[in-house]
């Protein structure tokens, strides 16, 4: 036999087998399309490497050990969506939630990076306890419809305003809160302002390539923010050169990120994360227990809602709504999801969730979970380029948040802004959200508004009581611990 020949027959083999565990063909698919659909999914969404690194190195972890922590936990819920739900759906650190971690749980509420990651850990243990006995089913329907949308909107605007903020776009103002950076040329320095124009010009090339429905818009317009950013600092002084440039561009091992991550992020959570004595002497342990209790269930029905959204829109897209037993794949996935939770707070990130950004391999022929271990094998590979990934700036990076806070901006659809019972609900929902920092406080005065209007309005039998526990709980957080 021909070496060619044999290895044709091992190529068959393997095609054979591969088309049998994902039905593939069975789905209308081939493996060449499927391949090429987990490459767009993983296009799509690989900037949430950069992005979740540079929100949550913030907390004082190195950019390396999220890099490489955010990488292993996407690798663990896209690989385990594909094999056991058989789905073409990736997974990684959720956006929102990764901002709840950062800028709520840990900057506002005072907790450290080790105590958030006990929060996710115990969100992905709920999650699954709710996903094996149907309990999720209660959690959802306890939040009404119209909230339920307002919340991402709400979201959508507080990742657009971290992202304005962190671009130095938007500032701090005394007199109004806040305002915009000055671009007074007269009275700015131009290295103040250049950042500014990257991050509105890197936002700009991320629409244009998103309406040309290009593949991966967002990692590209990042990284040619990142091209623009470094030819328009030759224009700074002492952007490059001097006592102390403003910026040094070198490249370290990319070991060293895996060290990193040995180090700081994994495990942290069992080594440092149930010490919340810091916590307790300045609040008390009462304080401790109810906030700690709303914010996982916070969390958890954020993941829910997020990874039941997305995995409705994507299935329906790709034609798989109709097929026989997908809502056991489904709940299979959202299993996929809670073990990945799980994995990720020991690895040291936050909350893991489906992305939506699945529906453009979906789009580009991906009909199995053969699509997502593509995806998943392609974190693998990206995880050994955290030095190439640490050179894209904040500015450009701080321009794909505002972009995901567009995107999110469609929930408003699903309001009925003439029905003053959902559009109160839903307006404190999306406005306190962004202007308290604080997504449970918007779900918390989303919820209990929608309870009591209907309670004055002679509507009592339309409330659920599941609606009426989880808002005792939220007035037990704002009455006992804020």
């Amino acid at each position: 036999m021909s070496e060619n020949s044999k290895q044709s027959r091992e190529g068959g083999a393997l095609s054979g087998f591969l088309d049998r565990k994902f039905r593939i063909t069975e789905r209308g698919s081939d493996i060449r399309r499927e391949i090429g659909g987990g490459m767009t999914t993983f296009f799509a969404m690989v900037y949430i490497l950069m992005v979740n690194s540079n929100m949550l190195s913030q907390l004082g972890v190195s950019y390396g050990a999220i890099y490489v922590a955010t990488a292993v936990s996407a690798i663990l819920g896209t690989v385990l969506t594909g094999l056991l739900a058989n789905l073409p759906l990736a997974q990684a650190s959720a956006m929102g939630l990764n901002a709840y971690f950062v800028y709520t749980f840990c900057m506002q509420m005072g907790f450290t990076y080790a105590n958030a990651l006990v929060a996710v850990l115990f969100d992905g243990i709920v999650f699954f306890i709710l996903t094996v006995t149907g309990g999720r089913r209660i959690i959802v329907s306890a939040i009404p419809p119209a909230v339920r949308s307002a919340i991402s909107v709400g979201i959508g605007l507080f990742i657009a305003l971290i992202g304005l903020e962190s671009s130095k776009m938007v500032i701090a103002d005394p007199s109004t809160c806040v305002s915009l950076h000055s671009l007074n040329l007269i009275s700015n320095s131009w290295g103040d302002i250049m950042p500014i124009i990257v991050c509105v010009m890197t936002l700009l090339l991320i629409a244009v390539l998103d309406h040309r429905k290009v593949k991966g818009a967002a990692l590209l317009g990042m990284l040619g923010g990142a091209a623009l950013y470094y030819l328009l600092g030759l224009t700074v002084k002492g952007f490059y050169t001097g006592a102390e440039p403003v910026v040094s561009v070198s490249f370290s091992n990319p070991l060293d990120s895996f060290r990193q991550f040995g180090q700081e992020s994994f495990g942290a959570v069992f080594r440092e994360g149930f010490d919340f004595s810091a916590y307790i002497s300045a609040h008390g342990a009462g304080n401790l227990a109810i906030t700690l209790i709303t914010s996982v269930l916070a969390m958890c029905m954020l993941d829910m809602f997020d990874t039941l959204g997305t995995m409705y829109a994507a299935c329906d897209r790709g034609g798989l709504l109709k097929e026989k037993g997908i809502e056991k794949s489904m709940d299979r996935g959202m299993i996929a999801d809670a073990i990945a939770t799980v994995g990720g707070s020991v690895c040291g990130t936050s909350t893991v969730s489906t992305f939506v950004e699945s529906a453009s391999g979906i789009a580009a022929g991906a009909r199995t979970g053969f699509a997502s271990v593509v995806t998943g094998l392609l974190f693998v590979i990206a995880m050994f380029f955290s030095p190439l990934a640490q050179l894209i700036p904040g500015c450009a990076t701080s321009a794909v948040l505002v972009y995901v806070g567009v995107l999110m901006m469609q929930g408003v659809k699903g309001i009925d802004w003439t029905d003053i019972s959902c559009s109160v609900p839903a307006f404190l929902t999306v406005a306190l959200i962004p202007f308290t920092y604080n997504v449970s406080f918007g779900i918390a005065f989303g919820l209990i508004s929608h309870v009591v209007i209907l309670l004055l309005s002679g509507r009592a039998k339309e409330i659920k009581a599941s609606s009426i526990v989880i808002s005792v709980l939220f007035l037990l957080t704002l009455f006992f611990t804020h």
